[in-house]
């Protein structure tokens, strides 16, 4: 069993910054990715940045040069550093991860954070 515990989500305001952290714990076995989504009110859920296991990172268009995704691959945590937050970034920010343990592929995702960014 893996399990996330996210933690970091606050309230800010625009232009500032948030860092946001997720550990996985259990038995994470071979990670392949960790990726952290949101979801905004009326909105669906999208991918805002992802690291793989080759450290090769993906970035959402909309937060690219702002958003920095970076992973501890020894403690399995992986962090959001958001900078020049704007009043649509606000959201539940989710951790989600990506692996095989045992052989048996897996995905789970954390309980999601709230960011949420005021003008």
């Amino acid at each position: 069993q893996v399990n996330l515990a996210e933690s970091g989500g606050g309230s800010v305001q625009s232009g500032g910054s948030l860092r946001l952290s997720c550990a996985a714990s259990g038995s994470t076995g071979e990670v392949i990715a960790m990726k952290w989504y949101r979801q905004a009110p009326g909105k669906e859920r999208e991918l805002v940045a992802g690291v793989n296991r080759g450290a090769g990172t993906d970035y959402a268009d909309s937060v690219r040069g702002r958003f920095t995704i970076s992973r501890l691959n020894v403690e399995n945590t992986v962090y959001l550093q958001m900078n020049s937050l704007k009043v649509e970034d606000t959201g539940v920010y989710y951790c989600s991860i990506w692996g095989y343990s045992s052989r048996t592929p897996y995905n789970v995702w954390g309980q999601g954070t709230q960011v949420t960014v005021s003008s």
